[in-house]
């Protein structure tokens, strides 16, 4: 990675520079059996098109609140990415009804309509599917975002000094997070190509370093698991096997 990355949105312009084609997100729950994997090159045009839909769609600007009330999946760490992208602050778990707008799942929809601003739903089916039925006063994301654009250019260059992301009663700029990223990253011992899988959720900071930006950060991928806890002991020493695991934070 370069040097001069300063927000998670540079780290995955120089991640999509130096090997596009690499896995990036590989993403496992253990409650439904789905399996996903997503290359630079598609996560980076999943970051693109949801970053156009936020921008264009939902009038998003910097500075902006998002409460992001989404799970540890791999739709959750687009969605961290694209708001890096326009420069929104994502607040992880946040207050909807302090926010700008909200991006929530299935299961907090009745929390995530106290937000007075714009409302996305996503389903978090297998393959990005969209709800059988969308909610009322939603956005239905997997409607709206096929039709965005495959390339994002921000409005307004994005400030790695302001606020990026909120999430444990922690807030970081841009710039603190990429600096963090890289430490921890050091500390798990990770370099370019590492692949690490970690069960971890995505309501702390050390969840979501593990579960992306560490692994980002690094040159390296991350195994996701949700709902680990499920596999069992032999079904985790299999996978690792599989996909070729070399560091775990689970």
């Amino acid at each position: 990675m370069n040097a001069s990355d300063r927000t998670p949105a540079d780290l995955l312009r120089s991640a999509l520079a130096s090997d596009p084609a690499r896995p990036l997100v590989t993403f496992y729950d253990d409650a439904t059996g789905e399996r996903v994997e997503l290359s630079v090159a598609t996560f980076a045009n999943w970051v693109a098109k949801t970053a156009n839909l936020l921008q264009g769609d939902l009038a998003a600007e910097p500075g902006d609140r998002l409460a992001l009330l989404l799970p540890a999946h791999w739709q959750s760490a687009v969605w961290l990415l694209a708001c890096s992208s326009v420069g929104v602050v994502a607040d992880v778990q946040g207050d909807p009804a302090s926010a700008d707008l909200v991006v929530s799942g299935p299961d907090t929809l009745e929390r995530a309509r106290a937000c007075r601003g714009e409302r996305v739903a996503l389903a978090l089916r297998p393959l990005g599917g969209r709800f059988p039925q969308p909610p009322e006063g939603f956005m239905d994301y997997a409607v709206d975002v096929p039709a965005q654009g495959d390339r994002f250019a921000p409005f307004a260059p994005v400030d790695p000094d302001a606020p990026a992301l909120a999430v444990g009663g922690v807030e970081l700029t841009g710039a603190q997070l990429v600096a963090k990223a890289r430490e921890d990253a050091a500390a798990l011992g990770l370099v370019p190509r590492s692949r690490l899988l970690t069960g971890r959720t995505y309501d702390s900071w050390e969840g979501l370093s593990a579960g992306l930006f560490a692994p980002l950060a690094a040159g390296g991928s991350v195994v996701l698991c949700r709902h680990l806890g499920q596999l069992g002991e032999d079904g985790l020493a299999k996978r690792v096997e599989s996909e070729r695991v070399t560091n775990t934070a689970v």
